[in-house]
């Protein structure tokens, strides 16, 4: 199969159809990719739709871009249909309740296949911008694979890997939004052990660049990479394809599936078959 991770800039909208032909125009440069996959938050950009005074405060922007979200969603089921691809899309908040999830929305072919929200929040997320984790994972059966996601933050979390490994997953998407160097390094390095530990292929796909008008999303950093485990069947450093630091684009690479299987089997090293005897190790006090 063939995947594609966006490093994806945040663009300023004068109404929807800009928006619209802007996503269609990086699915079409995807060149027949498989999966899409686009950056945490990169709906936030649908806050320019409100003007500056809206995208420019936190309540009002996240407000703005959710009441876009049954056009975002007939615009991606459309692009995937045409393009005969998987695409998970720039997530965004959902009003579910009180307060909004982070929340991104995988599509096939035939429409939308389901949706993940982010499970563990950010100082930011929580303290400035009360934006709330949403209930537990999921696991995507689709043609190109079995499919978990772990949204930006939760990749620093090895159980939540772990669940969607031990579900069968073959393939975590990993969407990002960092606005530091440190913050991108935080997540790839979870990405990476997350393939290295479930011996499983990784995408990871960032916001890149600088954005003015929208204090959520001003500054964005991070490169576009897939990652596999470096145990034999993969490359020694794990990094199987990415791309230029804080370059827009895409980065597209063939995937084979299969070699999750035989890691798993028959790895230099069998961290996925092994990761249960972690359990009978204690603390020695002698």
């Amino acid at each position: 199969m063939k995947i594609a991770a966006a490093a994806y800039p945040i663009d300023w909208f004068d109404n929807f159809d800009v928006y619209a032909s802007k996503i269609g125009r990086w699915v079409a440069e995807a060149k027949g990719a498989d999966l899409l996959v686009f950056p945490e938050y990169a709906a936030m950009e649908l806050a320019s739709l409100g003007g500056r005074d809206v995208a420019g405060d936190l309540e009002a922007g996240l407000h703005q871009v959710a009441r876009h979200a049954d056009a975002v969603r007939d615009l991606h089921a459309a692009l995937a249909a045409e393009h005969g691809c998987h695409i998970l899309a720039g997530s965004g908040p959902v009003f579910d309740g009180p307060r909004p999830v982070n929340r991104a929305v995988l599509y096939g072919p035939d429409g939308v296949i389901g949706h993940q929200d982010k499970q563990i929040m950010t100082r930011f997320e929580r303290e400035d911008w009360d934006v709330t984790g949403g209930p537990g994972l999921r696991i995507f059966d689709t043609a190109v694979g079995r499919i978990g996601i772990l949204i930006c933050y939760d990749s620093e979390f090895p159980l939540l890997g772990r669940i969607l490994a031990e579900a069968g997953a073959e393939l975590l998407l990993v969407p990002s939004c960092t606005d530091t160097v440190a913050g991108f390094h935080r997540v790839r390095i979870g990405a990476m052990a997350r393939a290295l530990e479930s011996q499983c292929v990784v995408v990871q796909a960032p916001t890149v660049g600088a954005c003015d008008w929208m204090p959520a999303l001003d500054e964005n950093r991070g490169r576009a990479a897939i990652y596999g485990p470096p145990d034999g069947f993969w490359p020694e450093t794990g990094i199987i394809a990415e791309g230029a630091m804080d370059e827009p684009g895409w980065v597209i690479t063939d995937v084979d599936l299969s070699r999750v299987r035989q890691s798993r089997a028959d790895g230099a090293v069998l961290p996925f078959v092994h990761w249960p005897e972690q359990a009978a190790s204690r603390l020695l006090t002698d």
